[in-house]
């Protein structure tokens, strides 16, 4: 397998004057836009920082752990600091918000490149629970709060950097910079290089149909794996590019899974059987549940599973006991319509299924 630190190694003591930015440059930054550089990249209006020196102040913190979503994010970071390409590139506008009222989770970085031309990388989902509630939100709202703050992002960006744009991110940060990019002004859309969707999710309303997207859509690149269901979900352009990774099911959702080679990802034909049935099942799972009805199962759950007052996953991994007997508590707390729509939306999912799996069983 080769992923994106055999591309640091192969790539890395090129500069971009040298080889143009590439899908998998695009997906190296969209991954250093997990790491939370709080107090060591500054906000909008703060001067810019190299690369290098944030990995430094990232190493002296002694928070490296908390400051990442998983050690490769760290890893990475070091990483591509100590090569000729990102080493001396300069982050700035490091936005983090978490909002459990506005069920909202954003964050974004802003890289400047040597050739004047801007990189502005959306954070996906963390562990938290509201990240989490955001992203299933999507399923019922034309807009969520992270996407109008990407916008806004964005026109920031755009108003006090004069140079091309491009914008990025991976998974939901992927979805929040189509968004931005097709509702963005005319005038900012023009100096839109590129958009690098990395396995994002769809979206709910009309977005995809509206004249802002229809003026950018030949600029957005989509990737997905081979075994993609995040990338599937929802609506979304079916002009995608596959390519292969190294893990197993969901777990293709992972950058760091990705296959390169040389300068680009290794591209397959098309997506797996099984990401189609899976993208077939939910489609048809979410087209039998009015708005509400989605609303109602998503809200359902998250009072559920906020009754541990567990803030992140991997918070209701721990005590597991005292974690199960609050979320029973929780589900008995439930009206008994709440558990009436609770138990209908997972009755129609489960028919969903078997109804996608049996007709994929048919010659």
């Amino acid at each position: 397998m080769t992923n994106v630190f055999d591309y640091l190694a192969w790539r890395g003591d090129l500069p971009f004057s040298a080889a143009p930015f590439s899908p998998p440059d695009s997906l190296v930054l969209s991954c250093l836009a997990y790491v939370h550089f709080g107090g060591i990249v500054g906000g909008v209006g703060e001067a810019p920082v190299s690369l290098a020196r944030a990995a430094q102040l990232f190493s002296a913190s002694g928070e490296e752990g908390e400051r990442v979503r998983v050690p490769s994010d760290g890893e990475l970071l070091k990483k591509a600091a100590q090569t000729r390409r990102f080493g001396s590139l300069r982050l700035c506008q490091y936005v983090s918000r978490l909002d459990f009222e506005a069920e909202k989770q954003f964050a974004a970085v802003t890289f400047l490149l040597p050739d004047s031309s801007l990189y502005l990388a959306f954070r996906g989902t963390d562990s938290t629970l509201v990240g989490w509630k955001e992203d299933l939100n999507m399923s019922f709202l034309e807009s969520v709060p992270a996407q109008k703050d990407a916008l806004s992002y964005l026109a920031a960006a755009a108003s006090r950097y004069p140079g091309p744009l491009r914008v990025g991110g991976h998974s939901k940060g992927g979805n929040l910079a189509v968004y931005a990019a097709s509702s963005a002004p005319a005038a900012v859309q023009e100096r839109i290089l590129a958009v690098y969707n990395n396995d994002g999710p769809g979206f709910c309303g009309d977005l995809l149909r509206r004249p802002g997207h229809r003026r950018i859509e030949n600029r957005v690149s989509t990737f997905v794996p081979q075994s993609s269901i995040v990338g599937m979900l929802m609506e979304h352009d079916e002009d995608y590019t596959v390519i292969r990774s190294s893990g197993a099911g969901p777990m293709q959702h992972d950058p760091y899974s990705w296959e390169i080679l040389g300068p680009d990802f290794v591209r397959l034909e098309s997506v797996t059987e099984g990401s189609r049935l899976v993208d077939r099942t939910l489609k048809d799972w979410l087209a039998k549940l009015e708005p509400q009805e989605r609303r109602s199962f998503i809200d359902s759950l998250y009072e559920i599973f906020s009754a541990t007052n567990a803030v992140s996953l991997g918070d209701l991994s721990t005590d597991r006991l005292k974690n199960t007997l609050a979320i029973l508590q929780a589900s008995n707390r439930l009206s008994r319509e709440e558990k009436a729509q609770l138990g209908r939306a997972l009755t129609l999912l489960l028919d969903s299924a078997r109804k996608t799996l049996i007709a994929g069983l048919q010659p």
